[in-house]
């Protein structure tokens, strides 16, 4: 650049503090650049300034356009507000040939040396750290500094007499020659546009480039030209883009301790800000929380659990999410899950694994896929997977930046991966526990038709304390348990075994559920002591429980409910009509010292008993009397099976994401028929006994029992004698048969006989034993009026 045209020194244009440049004028005092100090002293921005009299904007005539190079002096500027203020000014001449026209450049005076004449010219064209070029009216390059130069990656020779294009291939070189165009036409500054595309020196790397552009005036005061300002903001932005990448996978990555989701988040995160396809593959045990193989193998075996692409359906994918593939030794995954380095690919030749595969290169030509990064899947020194970028559609090949960027992602969301690993490992161990403290099917009785279902909470609540239970007791009636433990995990689930077994323990005793009650509250209390005593940070009132226990009775039809805090149970009528049983609420388990209370309801045949827990009816979405009245509406009704409603119930009332685990159990109340039943009083008198096993003998040739008549007869000969001489009146023999055949004889006294062995000489002590020999189970019943011996037969396989 000689001293004659000089570049608009927009360079100097961008402080504002004192001693920095404020306008640069041309010879005839018409403003040709206006700073930022320029538009905080005089209040208007450059696109008011440029082109327009210095005197009319600053209030002043330019009396150094007549002086010599340099002129000092105190200028009396007026502000736009209308006030002035005085202001120390130096003005600088910048260039002065012979052929073209000097400019001045007007700065605040600190009183410093201020460079001038040439010393200005060659520090524009060599040191000035803004990149500078001059195009002329027919968008031709007039000069450009060294900074361009740098910048751009072509030589002066290249660049002179050429337009933008000679530098930048791409969309960005259009629109540069629109907006020159636009100055030239306008005679207005254009400040701070983005410029992108792809520099003549040979990389592939796309550039960012701000650029401003003001006009030159000529001595007509027309636009001769234009000064463009150049910087670089590509490594900035780079930088802002790596960062914001990466606080995304911090806040992105993770959200869940599922394994499938957060591989699919990583995927999701990557495309398309860092390639146009990513897949994630990892060690099938993961799914199942178990640890990686360990040791060398021939080759890799990967589960794929998330493709990404910037095509819609992802069709560049060779393995669909869910499928296994198999890598073989020379694949980059195999080699990257042996040394645990990150692999970069820059063209489809460095990939030769990916040359043996048919169906890959096929991709690989279709989507025009030119570089790869293979990054391991790494966490807590345990290799988890392989993560695969690619880049078609970019034209950018990855480099080094790039793949460190992906290893830092990746990083971050193995980690989360790992947890995903020990969460689903420790929550398929609750699992397991809590199922097997459940029961696996429900027993074979005649008393009701049930079906039940059993739903965990959300995962990272952990396992419930949800049980549900059906006890077959004597007589052909059964027990209906449902409770609920409070909290969550091993603890809940441990306690909630334990009370299971508590009760069933209990239900053997046959005891009176307001009874059963009553002892299952002591053994919380018990518990709760001993956790608070034993166990570290556990405290008494974390264990506690509610609890529902019906007894039903196929004979009479008649159920025995009483509840521990726990819901209401539901009733459906065989007409369809549904509602529910008034109970009293009794207090939970744990209190002590409350009372429980038994109810006593009829219940025709074919009716519906629905037990559940709060889980069923209360989430986040419903509160608990939204939840009944969704209950009752879809028990309403005449349905085919318990099972098929017990599907219809958790399909409307479960949300999608549950926040507490649910139990429902549905029984259908059977009755059995009068002709399985026969009842015989008995005199208090042992000459009785002789005719009561004849009357047993004709009962059981009417059902067709006669091969179970003999010790049939023994039992009953035995459990009758005991009741005459140890009991009281009255006397009541029953046989019932059901799917075992049953002998009840009853009493109205209170004293339980017990199973004991008599010795060699002994007269008596051999009754019980001999019907405990000759039945498959016994027991002692307690009543309101006294006491049932009872005893259960097989009966012959052909009845």
């Amino acid at each position: 650049m000689d001293d004659g045209v000089v570049a608009s020194p927009g360079a100097h244009m961008r402080s504002g503090g004192p001693g920095a440049p404020l306008a640069v004028t041309d010879v005839r005092g018409r403003v040709v650049a206006w700073s930022t100090g320029a538009t905080l002293l005089v209040g208007l921005d450059s696109a008011e300034a440029v082109g327009r009299p210095v005197a009319e904007l600053l209030g002043t005539q330019p009396r150094w356009l007549t002086g010599p190079d340099e002129w000092h002096g105190a200028l009396e500027i007026r502000r736009v507000e209308g006030d002035s203020r005085q202001v120390a000014v130096r003005a600088s001449r910048l260039g002065g040939g012979t052929d073209e026209e000097p400019l001045w450049l007007l700065a605040q005076d600190t009183g410093e040396t201020f460079p001038t004449g040439q010393t200005l010219t060659h520090w524009l064209r060599t040191q000035c750290p803004v990149a500078v070029a001059i195009y002329d009216a027919r968008f031709r390059c007039v000069l450009q500094n060294g900074e361009m130069r740098r910048l751009l990656g072509v030589s002066d020779e290249e660049h002179t007499a050429q337009d933008f294009s000679a530098a930048l291939i791409g969309p960005g070189a259009t629109e540069w020659e629109a907006r020159l165009r636009r100055v030239l036409e306008t005679g207005q500054a254009d400040d701070s546009f983005l410029v992108r595309g792809r520099n003549r020196s040979g990389t592939d790397h796309e550039q960012r480039l701000t650029a401003s552009v003001s006009p030159l005036r000529g001595p007509a005061d027309q636009v001769v030209g234009v000064c463009v300002m150049v910087t670089d903001t590509a490594e900035p932005r780079s930088a802002q883009e790596r960062l914001a990448l990466l606080n995304e996978a911090s806040v992105g990555i993770g959200r869940t301790l599922d394994v499938t989701r957060t591989g699919q988040e990583l995927a999701d995160l990557a495309v398309p800000r860092l390639a146009d396809f990513v897949c994630i593959d990892l060690v099938d045990a993961l799914l199942s929380g178990e640890d990686p193989p360990y040791g060398p193998a021939a080759g890799a075996v990967l589960r794929r659990v998330a493709n990404r692409s910037v095509h819609e359906g992802t069709p560049e994918a060779v393995v669909p999410v869910g499928d296994v593939d198999f890598y073989p030794a020379n694949s980059a995954q195999a080699h990257c899950l042996a040394t645990g380095r990150s692999t970069l690919y820059r063209t489809p030749g460095e990939a030769g694994w990916v040359l043996e595969d048919p169906l890959r290169m096929a991709k690989v030509r279709e989507y025009g896929f030119h570089s790869w990064m293979i990054v391991p899947v790494d966490a807590r020194g345990t290799r988890l997977g392989v993560a695969m970028f690619l880049r078609g559609r970019h034209s950018e090949s990855f480099d080094d930046e790039d793949l460190s960027l992906a290893e830092e992602v990746v990083a971050r969301a193995a980690v989360c991966l790992d947890n995903a690993r020990r969460f689903t490992r420790e929550r398929a161990a609750a699992l397991t526990l809590q199922r097997s403290l459940l029961p696996q099917r429900l027993p074979e009785q005649s008393a009701v038709r049930a079906a039940f279902r059993y739903l965990p909470g959300a995962p990272e609540l952990g396992v419930g304390g949800d049980w549900i239970d059906v006890i077959p007791l004597s007589g052909a009636r059964v027990a209906l348990v449902v409770g609920d433990v409070v909290g969550h995990g091993l603890q809940a689930s441990a306690t909630m075994g334990r009370l299971r077994t508590a009760v069933r323990t209990l239900a053997d005793v046959d005891l009176a559920p307001d009874e059963l009650l009553t002892h299952l509250d002591d053994l919380v209390i018990r518990l709760a002591s001993e956790s608070e005593t034993g166990t570290e940070g556990v405290a008494a009132s974390e264990i506690g429980a509610t609890c529902l226990y019906a007894v039903y009775d196929p004979v009479s039809g008649r159920c025995c409910l009483a509840r521990a805090g726990h819901p209401l149970p539901a009733v459906v009528r065989p007409d369809g009509t549904c509602a529910l049983l008034d109970l009293p609420a009794g207090p939970p388990l744990g209190l002590g010292g409350l009372p429980f209370e038994s109810v006593e309801v009829e219940l025709p045949q074919n009716s519906l008993l629905a037990l559940y827990t709060d889980g069923l009816i209360e989430s986040r979405q419903q509160d608990m009397d939204t939840g009944l009245e969704r209950l009752l509406h879809e028990l309403s009704g005449v349905h085919a099976s318990p099972d098929a409603l017990c599907d219809q119930v958790v399909a409307a009332l479960l949300p999608e994401h549950r926040t507490d685990d649910a139990a429902l159990l549905l029984a259908q109340v059977r009755q059995l028929d009068i002709s399985q039943v026969a009842t015989w009083d008995v005199p208090a008198d042992p000459e009785a006994v002789s005719g009561t096993r004849a009357h047993v003998v004709r009962q059981l040739r009417d059902w067709g029992c006669e091969a179970a008549g003999f010790p049939t007869e023994l039992v009953v000969s035995e459990l009758v004698t005991n009741a005459i001489r140890y009991g009281s009146t009255p006397i009541q023999l029953r046989l019932i048969k059901d799917r075992s055949l049953i002998c009840e004889v009853m009493d109205g006294s209170s004293t339980a006989p017990h199973l004991r062995r008599a010795r060699a000489f002994d007269e008596g002590g051999r009754g019980l034993l001999l019907v405990a020999q000759l039945t498959q189970r016994w027991g002692t019943q307690q009543t309101p009026d006294g006491k049932v011996i009872w005893c259960e037969q097989a009966l012959p396989d052909d009845m």
